[in-house]
């Protein structure tokens, strides 16, 4: 007993949300968890190791972070410090617009948690658009909070209140990425200026909210009505196929099935992710990178005419190895989500993994710096903590979504050039 406690205490002097620990280890973990697979593995003929891109990765996001920490850089203010004081200004615009997207989203489409069919075939300019609601609140929510001079847990539960009324909106239209950003942006600066969360606690909580967003998936798969052509289940047909490769596929599907829906449902995000990247990298290996197409669809989705998105040639890609096996690993017109690290692999092997988890690496410790120069108490805490929860969520999602970009972009933008307290006067902790 004394051992267990002497463990955890050394535990709990981790920073759980530094840019050493927090992102590393969820990817690790994602990964993991994976590995009870249930049979899936064998299912979709996965020969493919992800672990050289995965080790490649982590190496190289400790590499960016390093550097910069030991540098001490921060981001420059490009010359624009003078429009500091209009950042929140600016956020409430955006907050606007995202209400008025939302309001005609609602009434033009109705609920997107009632079905899946109805989630994918929203209005794609209001539901960009209707994200500024959640991404807006979260900022002013948070900034208010880190500016608090007595928080107390009163205000604390207030706050709280306050986010679950936004995320309840988007749990309506059956979104989860917006309940996750705003969950844990919303964490770690609680963590920063009111209450440290020890990584003990923080593990128990994971595993508590991981459960539940894997049941919510899994309930919104398992709820779809099936009569709709878009939630057709229909699987390749495998009649030419020879008779052997019937039956082992068959015997495969059996053992898979002995595992009840709900326990695979448990860490079928991670499963489905490991899979994925496995055949991204066995396509690239049989057919080549693409060369800069995918992350060229996040741009090029929203100019005029047709465009293929991003995770729908993930779709292409991953289909065209497992069709001929009898499976989809995604239903057709389905997106994939590709993983990070999926993504880049795709266009660019090893040497795009290596150059995206730096560019990671080195922007989240520059925004950290910012953190430590000018006290857990200011804008920069809320820019830190929105920017490693975007990065580490993309982990499994993948950053492919323009409007995901453009908000990372306007957060560093302006934790860059909002004015920072005298930093003699300040000091980089917690309130007692």
């Amino acid at each position: 007993m004394s051992h267990l406690k002497s463990t955890l205490a050394k535990m709990n002097t981790i920073d759980t949300f530094s840019p050493y620990f927090f992102l590393p280890f969820i990817l690790v973990l994602y990964f993991f968890t994976s590995l009870f697979d249930f049979h899936r593995f064998e299912l979709f003929n996965i020969s493919y190791s992800i672990w050289p891109a995965v080790i490649t990765a982590l190496v190289f996001y400790y590499i960016g972070v390093y550097i910069v920490d030991k540098k001490g850089w921060t981001f420059p203010t490009f010359g624009l410090a003078a429009l500091g004081k209009y950042v929140v200004h600016f956020i409430v615009a955006l907050m606007t617009i995202g209400i008025i997207a939302y309001a005609l989203m609602i009434m033009q489409s109705g609920l997107g948690i009632s079905d899946e069919s109805v989630r994918r075939n929203l209005n794609p300019k209001l539901m960009f658009f209707s994200h500024l609601l959640w991404y807006g609140a979260l900022l002013l929510l948070s900034y208010r909070m880190v500016k608090e001079k007595s928080m107390t847990w009163k205000k604390a539960i207030m706050y709280a209140a306050a986010f679950a009324v936004i995320m309840f909106l988007f749990l309506l239209m059956g979104y989860r990425t917006p309940l996750i950003l705003m969950l844990f942006t919303g964490i770690i600066v609680f963590h920063y200026t009111v209450q440290r969360i020890k990584l003990s606690w923080f593990i128990s909580f994971l595993l508590i909210v991981g459960i539940l967003f894997s049941m919510f998936g899994f309930l919104r798969v398992v709820t779809e009505d099936t009569t709709k052509e878009f939630n057709n289940r229909d699987q390749p047909d495998i009649s030419e196929m020879e008779e052997e490769e019937k039956e082992k596929l068959l015997t495969v599907e059996q053992q898979v099935n002995l595992t009840p829906k709900w326990v695979r449902g448990l860490n079928g995000e991670s499963v489905t992710g490991h899979i994925v990247l496995s055949k991204i990298i066995e396509y690239t290996d049989k057919e080549g990178y693409l060369g800069g197409e995918i992350h060229a669809g996040v741009f090029s989705t929203v100019l005029p005419g047709e465009q293929i998105s991003p995770r729908m040639k993930v779709t292409e890609v991953v289909n065209s190895l497992s069709v001929e096996d009898g499976k989809f690993i995604t239903r057709p017109n389905r997106t994939t989500t590709p993983t990070f690290i999926g993504q880049l692999f795709l266009d660019g092997g090893y040497l795009l993994v290596a150059i995206g988890f730096l560019l990671y690496g080195t922007i989240v410790s520059l925004v950290y710096n910012k953190v430590k120069q000018g006290g857990t108490h200011t804008f920069h805490t809320v820019a830190y903590a929105f920017v490693i929860t975007m990065f580490t969520v993309s982990m499994h999602t993948g950053l492919l979504d323009l409007i995901f970009v453009l908000m990372l972009g306007f957060v560093i933008l302006a934790s860059a050039i909002i004015k920072t307290p005298n930093p003699s006067r300040i000091q980089f902790g917690m309130r007692k």
